[in-house]
């Protein structure tokens, strides 16, 4: 362990932070699963970010808001029982396929999983239903199921919910 202080106290001094000795590529530590109400703060806190990374990917921002408010509700130290971290709940295998190497990190958290949205969302031509439930399940399991939603109980509720929020924000331009 190393001890770090920038306090000095008779010639000794007092810890304030213990650090491993070997780096780490992840910056924050792993939140509780548990999932907090929607941070309507947190939400409107992002905005810019989301707008800009929709705009490079070509997204529209209010599908971008809806996958974080159900992926996250906006805890960007959210982590799933399945390993999925951040924001967009990425799985790590995908954010190294997109060259992303801190997952806490909102704004590379988002770049990765717009990067992967819109690669699913070519994969099945513009197909916002598959490119979610592929999102949620794997592309393999979308193709596995003849390019139709997978009969998993939690992407057959994934979908519909994130179409509910989507529309939602688009109506209401709350995003």
């Amino acid at each position: 362990m190393v001890y770090l202080s920038n306090v000095q106290k008779n010639d000794q001094y007092k810890v304030l932070i213990s650090a491993p000795l070997e780096p780490t590529t992840e910056t924050e530590p792993p939140a509780q699963a548990d999932k907090p109400s929607i941070n309507l703060a947190g939400k409107s806190g992002y905005n810019q970010l989301i707008r800009g990374v929709a705009r490079q990917y070509g997204l529209d921002s209010a599908l971008l808001h809806a996958i974080i408010t159900v992926e996250s509700k906006y805890n960007p130290k959210a982590v799933s029982h399945k390993g999925a971290v951040g924001l967009m709940q990425l799985m790590p295998n995908i954010a190294n396929q997109y060259g992303i190497d801190n997952l806490y990190d909102p704004a590379q958290n988002v770049q990765g999983g717009a990067q992967y949205l819109r690669d699913l969302l070519n994969r099945f031509n513009g197909d916002v239903s598959l490119a979610l439930a592929a999102y949620n399940a794997g592309e393999i399991a979308v193709a596995r199921n003849g390019n139709r939603i997978p009969p998993y109980r939690e992407t057959r509720d994934y979908v519909p919910k994130v179409l509910h929020f989507y529309r939602k924000y688009q109506a209401s331009q709350s995003y």
